[in-house]
């Protein structure tokens, strides 16, 4: 099988991001080497045997930093070595043995049948043997995506792409951790690159370690998409809107998701009433995380609970912790107001988050139940037309 060096008309390498993964990182750089000679290993301050691993293969290129930064400033270091180096795409591969090496032909080629684009290796999450925190993830994170730039991928959250560097040469990214991988291809479709899937293969050893941390990086996760989310409302999808109409189509997919729900009004307006629950409960970071959880569990229509319980955009916080504020003064002992820094101390703070606290609970369920009974309403009043 031909390695990647000898292409004559795109330079390629593959990049390997590892961190503590020593049972199963000499398997995958012997089976990478067999098919790649360029090949850029960074060591994102393993603790373990990693860099003995490393030194047993010496025609590695090897970027190296004594203290873990995280899977997205690894990635970031290898884009900035493979193209020092002169790469034009750079395949990325995890070491945690759930790629398969041997599907990397398969990117190779689609590289050159379409140059220029960013090319996912599409895992089968649905097959036996899946974690489920890891189908539920990618589930979360493919309608994430759909709704940041209207297109539709089966698995957002592969670590196994090949990335056109020039695309992504000159920017500039804010994230460094695992939610790294949703920002660049979000802001990579802003930019109108376009994207090819390609079926790989995947698995889940037994000694796989994984460094994903549920509830920080999903948190970390859920409040990047309300960032993403936020800008593609107020810039990405008014800017389609102006060059292709793109904004229509994405109102028209949104409007289908309550049309098609109509026939069950009861769960339709269950799903727009646990969308306004948990979009102003405070537990900022997990709102998203819960409710498309919350959805999961009682079958639930989970975009349109998603979209609505994005009413805790930026734009709306503000009104939303005020009004939970003064509504919280109602239902404490020690009602307190706003004070100035300089009056800030312990007792205040506490004071003033209790009532914030209990406030937005109440305007949570107050307005989950108003909305029940309006969409419960609405759609009771289209039926009737419709017969």
């Amino acid at each position: 099988m031909p390695s990647i060096s000898s292409n004559k008309e795109i330079r390629y390498c593959i990049i390997v991001p590892t961190y503590n993964n020593e049972n199963t990182l000499r398997q995958v750089l012997a089976q990478v080497l067999n098919l790649a000679t360029d090949v850029i290993v960074v060591n994102d301050g393993s603790t373990d045997s990693t860099s003995s691993i490393i030194a047993d293969f010496p025609s590695l290129q090897v970027v190296c930093y004594p203290k873990n930064i995280g899977k997205g400033n690894a990635l970031k270091l290898g884009f900035r070595k493979a193209i020092e180096l002169g790469n034009e795409y750079a395949i990325t591969i995890d070491s945690d043995g759930q790629h398969y090496p041997a599907d990397i032909p398969k990117l190779i080629e689609k590289i050159k049948e379409e140059p220029g684009k960013l090319i996912m290796g599409s895992r089968n999450m649905e097959q036996a043997g899946i974690p489920d925190k890891s189908s539920f993830g990618n589930k979360f994170s493919n309608f994430w995506f759909w709704a940041e730039t209207g297109i539709t991928l089966s698995d957002t959250q592969t670590g196994f792409r090949a990335y056109p560097l020039q695309k992504i040469k000159n920017m500039l990214f804010f994230t460094q951790k695992f939610e790294f991988e949703i920002e660049v291809i979000v802001r990579l479709a802003w930019k109108n690159v376009k994207f090819v899937e390609v079926p790989v293969k995947v698995d889940y050893p037994k000694d796989r370690v994984s460094h994903f941390r549920p509830f920080k990086d999903f948190a970390r996760i859920s409040v990047l998409n309300t960032f993403l989310f936020t800008l593609a409302l107020l810039f990405f999808l008014p800017r389609l809107l102006i060059t292709n109409f793109s904004l229509k189509k994405l109102w028209s997919n949104l409007k289908q998701e309550f049309l098609k729900d109509l026939n069950h009004p009861n769960k339709l307006s269950f799903a727009v009433g646990l969308g306004l629950l948990f979009g102003i409960l405070p537990i900022w970071g997990f709102q998203m995380m819960a409710a498309f959880a919350v959805a999961s569990y009682f079958k639930l229509n989970r975009a349109i609970v998603l979209i609505v319980s994005n009413i805790s955009i930026p734009p709306m916080i503000p009104l939303i912790v005020f009004v939970s504020f003064k509504l919280g003064a109602w239902f404490v002992s020690e009602p307190v107001s706003f004070v100035s820094i300089s009056e800030v101390g312990l007792q205040t703070i506490y004071l003033q988050i209790r009532q914030y606290v209990i406030g937005a609970s109440v305007l949570a369920a107050g307005l989950a139940i108003i909305g029940f009974f309006v969409v419960r309403a609405i759609a009771f009043i289209i039926a009737e037309v419709r017969s």
